[in-house]
């Protein structure tokens, strides 16, 4: 009978652990934290799960937050400038955000509640090695430290070896959200953007902001400041930062009322924008897939990471349902099959991040053609349907043409 042990429990690990679930296969999850040290900890991202993410949940039988509650249909864009550039976009179908500290302790129960098995503890390269003798495969989905290195960086699709930006991400009230309800991506040219969202958190619906700040610029002030040392002058500090650099998200904040949660409810910090090889041959002779951040870390800046990581737990789960042996071939048919998402998810959120000229190009259509902001609007959720529109500058005019003679 087969037998998976899977390393961490983020999304990756537990959609893949669900997946299985659901057909009876043999699954071990491990992991360094309780559900109930998730749900007290640090805010630890802010992730959106677009349309493809929201049918594997229903798939698996873990859509607890209802569109009602946590989805939106829109997609605001403004660039400060003068003139300035405002347009909307909307979805096909929609996105929604659950703080993830809620979200995963509630997949997690909902594994063990099928009966299945998590053990906590601390798992090293050594004790990676003994799991292997327990499992016929090893899945890593921890993106952090010598677990997720031993798989090694692919320099071509790596381009960067820092942080492209510096981030802080929060959860604020006292800022009304646009109506419709959506998220606004906001950007102040040569300083950075503001990613604005409802989000589904213990205290209710409120508001996520995530700065992502130029290394070295004005707004990376924030990402270096303590709440804990003085919470008025971090609210002060983010305030300014709003009315100066996004007065669009500014304009909805409601004087008096405006702050962070909590001391737990922000993060602060950079991803530098990493893909691994997809897989390790262990001392065993087995092998260890990975999964997530572990295999591809993108910046928060596109929304794409939970949603390509899920992509792939679902890909390496049909996959082992489907093979006959969880060997090398197995390993590179599971790389393959998800390549052109995972990669189109890194290299559209690089790009992005860079914005050159015919992604103005591409912005200037979405201006002026309703129909063309509501089919960029839609690809978000395919990573790798957005690489191929916006790759070239030929590749994205020949999208603006198709689009504009419809």
């Amino acid at each position: 009978m087969t037998s998976i042990g899977i390393v961490g429990t983020g999304v990756a690990g537990l959609h893949l652990a669900l997946m299985l679930q659901q057909h009876h296969v043999s699954v071990t999850m491990y992991t360094d934290r309780t559900p109930d040290q998730v749900a007290s900890g640090r805010l630890p991202n802010t992730v959106m799960h677009h349309y493809g993410t929201r049918e594997r949940e229903r798939e698996l039988g873990v859509d607890h937050w209802p569109l009602a509650d946590a989805g939106w249909w829109t997609r605001y864009h403004s660039v400060l400038g003068n003139p300035g550039i405002d347009y909307r976009g909307n979805f096909d179908d929609a996105s929604t955000a659950v703080d993830y500290r809620l979200y995963l302790p509630r997949l997690e129960q909902d594994f063990c509640a099928r009966g299945g098995e998590v053990q906590v503890g601390r798992i090293d390269l050594a004790g990676l090695e003994a799991l292997s003798g327990r499992h016929d495969l090893i899945v890593v989905a921890t993106g952090r430290g010598p677990l997720a290195e031993m798989f090694g960086r692919r320099e071509d699709l790596s381009p960067h070896t820092a942080p492209q930006r510096i981030c802080l991400a929060g959860l604020f009230t006292g800022v009304d959200r646009p109506a419709p309800e959506g998220v606004s991506i906001n950007v102040s040219r040569g300083v950075g953007e503001l990613i604005e969202f409802p989000i589904v958190s213990a205290q209710g619906k409120v508001t996520g902001l995530l700065f992502e700040a130029m290394p070295g610029g004005v707004l990376e002030v924030l990402a270096r400041t303590k709440y804990d040392e003085d919470p008025g002058t971090f609210d002060k500090l983010v305030l300014g930062a709003l009315e100066q650099h996004f007065p669009r998200v500014f304009a909805r904040v409601r004087a008096g009322e405006f702050g962070l949660l909590g001391p737990t409810d922000l993060l602060q910090g950079g991803v530098t924008p990493t893909v691994r090889n997809d897989y390790v041959q262990l001392g065993s002779g087995r092998f260890a897939l990975a999964i997530g951040d572990c295999h591809a870390a993108v910046d928060p800046v596109m929304g794409q990471g939970a949603n390509a990581a899920s992509y792939s737990a679902f890909v390496a789960g049909r996959a082992i349902l489907e093979d006959v042996a969880l060997d090398e071939m197995f390993c590179q048919r599971v790389a393959a099959q998800r390549a052109e998402v995972v990669q189109g998810a890194t290299q559209v959120t690089n790009m992005y991040l860079e914005f050159p000229e015919h992604l103005r190009t591409l912005q200037a259509a979405c201006v002026r053609n309703q129909t063309v902001s509501d089919a960029v609007a839609a690809a978000f959720a395919s990573p790798d349907k957005l690489w191929r529109i916006v790759k070239t500058p030929e590749r994205v005019d020949a999208f603006i043409r198709r689009i504009e003679q419809l």
